[in-house]
């Protein structure tokens, strides 16, 4: 199947062209400028250094897609999710854990409603 074709950055004045919605520099920008703005600052005190501990010990014992793996398919984890939100009084026991890839993520998060405001 023939791959899309590349796109303008959208970052005014940028000619670069990429895959995604920015080039890989105005992408460490936008990062940068959403974690900064736009990110609740709640969710960056609960998402520090301890749970990137966590989050890397766990990937290294579980390397594969959880959900993806009870049906047989091998995919490398890409995320980490907590089975209970931290904002729901969740914590980040092992018990609690459950590794993902992008696709299974967003699913979940789409189910529950709590992606893009439809609680």
């Amino acid at each position: 199947m023939p791959r899309k074709p590349k796109r303008p950055c959208s970052y005014p004045g940028c000619p670069n062209l990429t895959d995604g919605r920015f080039c890989e520099k105005h992408q460490r920008e936008e990062n940068k400028r959403y974690e900064k703005y736009d990110r609740n600052p709640a969710a960056s005190r609960r998402y520090g250094r301890v749970w990137k501990r966590v989050r890397d010990a766990y990937v290294k014992e579980h390397p594969f897609c959880e959900e993806c793996f009870k049906k047989k398919i091998l995919v490398p984890v890409e995320e980490v999710h907590h089975i209970k939100p931290l904002s729901e009084g969740g914590n980040h026991n092992k018990s609690n854990l459950i590794s993902l890839c992008k696709s299974c993520h967003a699913r979940i998060h789409a189910e529950r409603g709590d992606r893009w405001n439809k609680k």
